[in-house]
């Protein structure tokens, strides 16, 4: 076996999510030694930062850090402004054009500062949970943008200008639909109770409770009864989808 210092070294971006918590588990199933970041950026819940502190521990990251980027300085998304979130939309119109939960430059900012840590870390290889199937309505979710980072990478780096580094930015659940990504992870052996997907959850004293109503949830909530495995987490209430 090989020792864990001499493993190869990977970023990966963690927002406490179903799906970055299974690229989390695919990244160390690849051999790699896994970093894990999060990031503070302004959202309107901090729930999701709760739950990536817990994934990331019980995935065996050997590191977690939370950076804090205030992006409701900027606005335009119902996750960082006073926005209302969509609510009980059918599953057939998500995806369709480019929804108000989008937040601008998110995942520019999020790879860069992955980049940083990386480069800092001398690892060439980025994780993030980017999925074009469920949310083909975010348009830094699909490979284009990928490939267009690891170019920008090359040149945006000392490793890459002075030395020709190659980055990757590794997408493992990019074409997969939400019940692939949920048997995946079952078969990696990840909690998938730790997680948390929503975008407007229900906080009390006795706990937290996914809304059941938001984009995420309902595709969270489809993806788990089609690979038929129960949902775990604690929902405020559940609406039938009409597909």
């Amino acid at each position: 076996m090989t020792p864990p210092s001499e493993l190869p070294k990977a970023v990966c971006l963690l927002s406490g999510g179903l799906d970055s918590a299974v690229t989390l588990a695919e990244a160390r199933a690849a051999g790699f030694e896994t970093y894990a970041i999060s990031v503070s950026y302004g959202q309107r819940h901090e729930v999701e930062l709760d739950a990536a502190a817990r994934v990331a521990e019980a995935l065996g990251a050997k590191e977690h850090r939370v950076v804090a980027v205030d992006l409701s300085a900027i606005g335009g998304s119902a996750l960082t402004d006073d926005i209302d979130v969509p609510k009980d939309r059918p599953e057939a119109a998500i995806g369709e054009g480019v929804p108000v939960t989008y937040v601008p430059a998110r995942n520019s900012v999020f790879l860069s500062l992955a980049l940083g840590w990386a480069e800092l870390l001398r690892a060439r290889d980025l994780f993030i949970g980017a999925n074009i199937v469920d949310y083909s309505g975010y348009p830094d979710c699909r490979p284009e943008f990928l490939r267009a980072f690891e170019g920008l990478a090359e040149v945006a780096t000392v490793a890459g200008a002075e030395a020709g580094a190659k980055f990757r930015v590794n997408a493992p659940l990019l074409e997969m639909t939400k019940a692939e990504i949920v048997t995946r992870g079952v078969e990696l052996g990840v909690d998938l109770g730790m997680t948390h997907s929503c975008y407007d959850p229900v906080v009390t004293e006795e706990g937290v409770s996914s809304c059941g109503r938001c984009d995420t949830c309902i595709l969270r909530l489809a993806g788990f009864k089609e690979a038929g495995v129960e949902d775990p987490i604690a929902y405020a209430e559940v609406i039938e989808s009409d597909g």
